[in-house]
């Protein structure tokens, strides 16, 4: 399989706002022993402690460390166990919000995810942590670490379940919405697969694009489908066509495996066409929107008789049409229909209708060969 042409060093246009903090995490290490840890002082601490502990956690859990830090005395052994007993319990339900920091704040993926497994063997069900921690892997993938790439996916179909069985986090910030946080999830399967097996990923990444959310609107997106179409179902059903009717002539069965990889074409069409369209005249975009914009022509021009007329038309439509699904394979040749003209533009790109020229000798400068435009430049990742 030849690389997948979008690079992931653009992803960072994906990144959701950091998540605004608005309560400190408690500190975890036990401090050193206070001056003045007297039975007057410990009492005092002790009855600050009892005050506060419904009102006011934070401060009750500093007056407690205070407390423990002091040395132990006699008779002190039933509140010394109570006080350990409410920081564990403070720790603990500490820990899902400190996932969060650690992967939106302070982008310290390693930690997250040693945090995060911690959490996830007392919760496995914790929708919040499976969530941060599919971000984490994919934030990480795109700077080339792969060390969390096998968790993160395992992640996020398990978050992907719960949201979909009604589990819900208490809020779904840094996300806007469900939506988006399943348009996130979905995108982290469909771009850590797309290498290994561009089919798989195609149906997560065509799902990211459907919810609403950021996802629906960057380039990039799109520019994954567009790979994902051309890496995995374009490739197989071109080598299968290569292998059964290359150097013969043509017959039923050559021509009805031609209309099948016509129907992934056009879908590579209207991928990098909606990926052109969204890049708009944004610099971070431009390197991006050439190359897409390269393929797109290579492959529209295939469709339309070697002609780019109405490619200008189809871009500037193409976002008010739906997204089209993964196509149903043909079984049976459709009716002949009067030829279209290249000024029509492709009437596949989004319906799923293939133009009326679909035999070898209409569309392929060599009847026999079903041509593959040259790959696109590569930018960034190797």
């Amino acid at each position: 399989m030849k690389k997948i042409i979008t690079t992931l060093s653009v992803l960072a246009v994906l990144a959701v706002p950091v998540l605004a903090q608005t309560t400190q995490a408690p500190v975890t290490q036990k401090p050193q022993a206070p001056a003045g840890c007297t039975p007057e002082s410990k009492q005092a601490w002790y009855n600050e402690f009892r005050e506060t502990f419904k009102t006011n956690q934070p401060k009750a859990y500093e007056v407690a460390q205070k407390y423990l830090a002091c040395p132990a005395e006699a008779g002190e052994e039933q509140i010394s166990a109570y006080l350990k007993n409410f920081i564990a319990l403070i720790d603990k339900a500490s820990r899902t919000p400190q996932v969060g920091i650690l992967v939106y704040d302070k982008k310290d993926y390693a930690k997250a995810f040693e945090l995060g497994r911690q959490v996830l063997t007392d919760e496995p069900d914790n929708v919040k942590v499976l969530t941060d921690l599919s971000y984490a892997g994919f934030l990480a993938a795109t700077s080339k670490v792969n060390t969390y790439n096998a968790d993160a996916l395992n992640y996020s179909k398990k978050a992907i379940q719960l949201i979909q069985a009604g589990t819900a986090p208490a809020s779904w910030l840094p996300y806007n919405s469900k939506d988006e946080a399943l348009a996130y999830l979905n995108n982290t399967i469909g771009v850590l697969t797309i290498q290994s097996n561009p089919s798989e990923a195609l149906p997560f990444l065509l799902k990211a694009a459907q919810l609403e959310g950021k996802l629906k609107k960057q380039p990039i997106t799109y520019g994954y489908i567009g790979d994902a179409y051309q890496t995995g179902p374009y490739e197989k059903l071109s080598a299968e066509y290569k292998a059964n009717f290359e150097g013969k002539d043509e017959t039923p069965e050559s021509k009805l495996a031609l209309e099948n990889i016509n129907q992934i074409i056009d879908r590579m069409i209207d991928a990098y066409a909606r990926a052109v369209a969204l890049s708009g005249s944004d610099p971070a975009n431009q390197a991006s929107k050439q190359a897409w914009m390269e393929t797109l022509t290579t492959w529209y021009k295939y469709r339309n008789n070697q002609s780019d007329a109405g490619l200008t038309n189809l871009i500037a439509a193409v976002l008010n049409k739906p997204l089209p699904p993964v196509p149903t394979p043909i079984t049976t040749l459709p009716a002949a229909t009067p030829a279209s003209t290249p000024a029509s533009g492709v009437n596949s790109a989004g319906n799923g209708t293939s133009p009326a020229a679909t035999t070898t000798e209409a569309v392929a400068p060599k009847p026999t060969t079903t041509p593959k435009p040259k790959p696109r430049k590569h930018h960034g990742r190797n």
